[in-house]
């Protein structure tokens, strides 16, 4: 995609998203967005041009540190809980509860026991959230694993991004396949009852206009109704609880 055809794109995406905020903060609307995916997939990059022209007032980005002692000492989703959208916000959690499934449970930061507790109780969890009426969307950004060295060496070369290099960097290569395997687990598990919504992020530029496209289709909007296409099946796959069809994923 030339640069031109992207950042007209972009311009247009994000006029839909401007009206979209304010549909949302017009009828109340509780919107959260969990965005997931492998160490350098984009979920920096991609947040930014979704808030980029959005009022800040009613937005917040959420991006938890390590937990505390007493984060550690409680309900483990009792942290994310306290972050959770009001009416009239979109929240948008750079990594989320499903740190359990990924990071921690791959890096040995929790327990076999608390790694399964998650998973059998994370469903209940967000059938709380909708009962709530809390609108949630999942996406989980893939790359390759060529793409994701290309990315770690340019960030660690990068004075404005070797702030994001983290201890976690350091084995994310050599523990790629095991990143696939709790991946896996995750999405066959955990899309009951909101689907995961798996997005082949190789490419930037269209991993960005397809994750906007697919929130202009998905949070109700009667003023920006039909007027964008939804993503193509290749740029977003939904994943249906069970569904072991992995090869469309990178890696």
């Amino acid at each position: 995609m030339k640069k031109s055809e992207y950042t007209d794109e972009l311009t247009r995406l994000q006029i839909q998203l401007v009206a979209l905020q304010r549909d949302v903060i017009e009828h109340g609307r509780k919107v959260a967005i969990v965005f997931e995916g492998r160490d350098a997939a984009g979920k920096d990059g991609t947040i930014k041009r979704i808030i980029e022209h959005l009022s800040p007032r009613d937005l917040r980005v959420v991006a938890l540190g390590k937990p505390s002692d007493r984060d550690k000492a409680s309900w483990y989703f009792q942290r994310y809980v306290a972050h959770l959208p009001a009416e009239g916000e979109i929240v948008l959690f750079n990594r989320s509860w499903y740190n359990r499934a990924g990071v921690e449970h791959v890096m040995g930061f929790c327990t076999p026991a608390e790694y399964h507790a998650f998973m059998s109780d994370v469903g209940a969890f967000e059938k709380l959230l909708a009962d709530a009426g809390i609108h949630l969307l999942k996406y989980y950004l893939d790359i390759s694993r060529d793409e994701q060295a290309a990315r770690l060496a340019e960030r660690a070369e990068s004075p404005l991004t070797q702030w994001k290099i983290s201890p976690i960097d350091a084995v994310a290569l050599e523990r790629f396949v095991d990143y696939s395997e709790a991946r896996n687990a995750m999405l066959a598990n955990t899309s009951n009852p909101v689907p995961w919504r798996v997005i082949p992020a190789n490419s930037k530029r269209r991993t960005r206009l397809t994750v906007i496209r697919d929130m202009l289709n998905e949070i109700p909007c009667p003023e920006l109704s039909g007027q964008t296409p939804a993503p193509s099946p290749g740029d977003r796959y939904l994943w249906a609880q069970g569904n072991q069809d992995f090869s469309v994923l990178a890696g």
